[in-house]
This record gives structure tokens, C-alpha cells and sequence, in this order.
């Protein structure tokens, strides 16, 4: 039962323990745009799995409902249930906005118009044109068909040398997105994705970094330049007509998200080859949905797809999910930061038997549904729009790398359905090798 209690107080040293144990490994891999390093000394130290049992010690020393932490000037709980996370996330923007002070702080460097920072009066109208364009709740998009021609043709070289590294698909990638996204003509366009890139890395400080004020305005210049051009069989072509948003500057805002999120869906696929490569089972499995496919075709994948949620699940690309109260609630004054640590909750071997195995089941026989906090996109009215086309591409994607092809994973962590599954894993140093025969 979702908890109405006002929250228990942690003490001064739990809170210093999610601090130093949560909090800091969080923003050290980087929130906005991952930093390698970061990543690969995280992997190392698995950071994941103390913090999970210490959010885990936190929920039997002072219950399930929500914990408020000793932070100085500040209201900040921490979401320890099921119930909390889905009662929070079902309950936005009112009361309980996804437009907090570090969002708006970290986001503001590069997509201030952004609707996840919309105050409520911008918000409808820019939450209606993403949902417009993005074409949620459909699991193939209406341009699905461009989009497949464009992944088949960028996949098509990736094994060339027999050997596929993070690099090397994260260029293919970017073509992908920018396509997708902007048209043909964007393809090569690494500039663009790299002024994204310095942005974004300024946004993992927040409010603790200056501004680029000139690169960003450079940056969305550009990317109205794009737009403008409106280019059939991309995601520009569905802005031109679209109804809700003519603003320029507001326009390319949304797609400077949608870029960032593209992103993330990079890793979960790379992460998910990863995963086929090491479990027989599940690389069956895909292989029997693939069959006779045409894959410059768009199709439903289920397998892949779930393939690539179950990614998401062992290693969350968003860690932290905030929202910030707009009025006085059970959970504290109007302010009130609200902090939920989803590695917690996809990991968490109290409440899931699988917390450690790579199980893309789960995403097809309702156990993942019956979860309210298995959230790789979020939830409630807050969930990313572009939830769809990013399993989509990343089906796509992965159906291409596998089909007829036996490779293994040569390089980054040991995977297999043998062994607990790391709570961390770096998708940075990954490498794959062809195998003959």
C-alpha cells in the first residue's frame, strides 16, 4: 500500500552513506554524458552493488515508505517501495514535477525549452508535440520503413575487419540518429553531435559550470538549419506538419533531447549484443524470431526488443529519477526533492528472483508490467515519448548485427548466464570478435 506516513528520518551517517555511496558514484559516471573513465572505474569497483544493498538495509532499518535525508537547507527523500516509486511517477507534473532544481540546472546548458524543465503552463503544448512527432503507444512508427533502410545500410560495413569495438558502432550509431532524425543530409554531420557532446559534458556539473552561451546558440542554429531543410523520410519531415510547436528555438530544444536520449540507446544496444553473445539460450531464441525476416523491412521485433528493456534493467542509462514537489504533500513542504534510484529497484533481489540474470521474459509474460518500479523509461505522464522509436532502432540495430553471424565477447566483463550478472558494466571497453564456422 502506498504509504501516506510522513517519511522516516535517516540518520546522520545514512545519509552520508547514500551520500558518498549513491549519490557520488552517480555523478562520477557522468548523468548527462557518460564519462569513460568514470565508467571503466566503476565497473572495476562495481559501484552498483553496495549502493543496492545499502538502499536494500535502509528499507528493513526504517521501513518502506519514504526516507528523508539530512541534507542541510534542503528537503530530499528517498523512495524505498514499488508502491512510492509508481504513486511519485503517476502523479506528474502535479504534484510531483519532473522539473526539478538539478534538472533545470543540468538540462538548461543545452536544451533550456526542454519539456522535461517546462514550467506548467509551457509544458502541455511541448509534452503534445513530442508525442505528436515521436508517435508513442506504436511500435512501428510511421516513417518505420526510411528508418529501417537507413539502419540496413549503416550496419551493413560494421564487421567488415571482424571485430566490432564501442567506437566503431557509436559512429554508425550518430549516422543513425542523425538520419532518423534530420535527414540524409545530417548523416555526416560529427560536428553537430560533437558540440551536443561539450555541452552535455558541461551539463554533468549543473549549476556548477559556467554557460557556453555562444556554442550553444551555434550549436542550435545549426540544428534549425537541419529542420529547415525538412527532409522526407525523417523525424524533420514530421515537425514540418506538425501542430502544437512552431517556435524554432523551442522546436530544436525537443530534438536536442531526443539526440541525448538517442544516446543512451546506443549503450543499451551494445550492451544488449553483449548479453546475446553470452547467453546461448537467448541468441537461440533471437535467432528462431529472425528466421526468414527482411530486414530492410520494418518489423516487430518482441524478442529483440525485450532483448534490449532487459539491458536497461541490469544497468539503468537514466540511475536517478527526481521529481520535485509542487505543493505540501505526505512526503514534505512544496520543494520537496524526491530521489528514486532505479538500480535499486531493477536489482533488487528481495522483491525479483531474476534481480541478477539476464531474463528478456520478463518484458513478454507481464512479470516486467506487474513491477511499477521497472521503469526504463520512466512512467506515468512524465514517460519518454520516444519510448518506441528507440526499441525500434535498437531491434533493428541488433537484429542486423546478429543475423547469420557467431561472434563472442573478447574484451570488458565477463557475462554468462552462469554467473551473477555485474551490477556495472562499461560499455565503453566492450569488444567483439567474428567466430569462423
Amino acid at each position: 500500500m502506498v504509504t501516506n506516513t510522513e517519511p522516516a528520518t535517516a540518520s546522520i551517517q545514512d545519509t552520508l552513506r547514500v551520500a558518498v555511496q549513491v549519490v557520488l558514484p552517480t555523478l562520477a559516471g557522468g548523468v548527462i554524458k557518460r564519462r569513460p573513465l568514470g565508467l571503466a572505474a566503476a565497473q572495476k569497483l562495481q559501484v552498483d552493488r553496495p549502493a543496492v544493498r545499502l538502499l536494500g538495509r535502509l528499507r528493513a532499518r526504517y521501513g518502506p515508505g519514504p526516507l528523508r535525508l539530512r541534507v542541510p537547507g534542503r528537503s530530499v527523500d528517498l523512495a524505498l517501495s514499488a508502491e512510492d516509486v509508481a504513486e511519485v511517477l503517476a502523479a506528474a507534473p502535479v504534484p510531483f514535477s519532473p522539473s526539478t532544481k538539478e534538472k533545470r540546472a543540468a538540462l538548461g546548458h543545452f536544451q533550456p525549452h526542454g519539456v522535461l524543465i517546462s514550467d506548467a503552463t509551457d509544458r502541455p503544448p511541448r509534452r503534445r508535440f513530442n508525442e505528436e512527432v515521436l508517435e508513442p503507444g506504436r511500435p512501428l512508427h510511421d516513417l518505420a520503413a526510411p528508418f529501417a533502410t537507413v539502419i540496413a545500410k549503416e550496419a551493413a560495413s560494421l564487421w567488415d575487419k571482424g571485430t566490432l569495438d564501442w567506437d566503431t558502432f557509436n559512429l554508425a550509431w550518430w549516422r543513425i540518429v542523425r538520419q532518423v532524425t534530420l535527414g540524409e543530409s545530417a548523416a555526416g554531420d560529427d560536428e553537430l553531435t560533437d558540440m551536443l557532446a561539450r555541452l552535455r559534458k558541461d551539463a554533468n556539473w549543473a549549476y556548477a559550470h559556467p554557460r557556453r552561451e555562444e556554442l550553444h546558440e551555434r550549436f542550435r542554429k545549426r540544428l534549425i538549419e537541419h529542420l529547415e531543410r525538412v527532409e522526407p523520410g525523417s523525424l524533420a519531415e514530421v515537425i514540418a506538419s506538425a501542430t502544437e510547436e512552431r517556435k524554432p528555438e523551442v522546436v530544436a530544444d525537443q530534438v536536442a533531447h531526443w539526440l541525448f536520449a538517442f544516446d543512451a540507446a546506443g549503450i543499451v544496444t551494445f550492451r544488449a549484443l553483449a548479453l546475446l553473445a553470452t547467453h546461448p539460450a537467448a541468441r537461440e531464441r533471437a535467432d528462431e524470431e529472425l528466421g526468414d525476416a527482411d530486414l530492410a523491412q520494418p518489423n516487430q521485433f518482441a524478442y529483440l526488443r525485450a532483448c534490449a528493456l532487459e539491458s536497461v534493467r541490469l544497468w539503468p542509462t537514466t540511475p536517478a529519477l527526481l521529481r520535485e514537489s509542487t505543493a505540501d504533500t505526505a512526503w514534505g513542504p512544496a520543494g520537496t526533492t524526491i530521489l528514486i534510484f532505479t538500480p535499486f529497484f531493477h536489482r533488487d533481489p528481495e522483491s525479483m528472483p531474476y534481480a541478477d540474470r539476464f531474463e528478456p521474459e520478463i518484458w513478454l509474460d507481464g512479470s516486467a508490467a506487474a513491477n511499477p518500479a521497472l521503469v526504463p523509461f520512466s512512467a506515468g505522464p512524465a514517460i519518454c515519448p520516444g519510448r518506441d522509436l528507440v526499441l525500434f532502432c535498437a531491434s533493428t540495430m541488433l537484429a542486423h548485427l546478429i543475423r547469420d553471424r557467431r561472434f563472442e565477447l573478447v574484451s570488458g566483463a565477463v557475462l554468462g548466464p552462469e554467473r551473477p550478472l555485474p551490477a556495472t558494466l562499461d560499455n565503453f571497453h566492450l569488444k567483439f570478435e567474428l567466430v569462423s564456422g
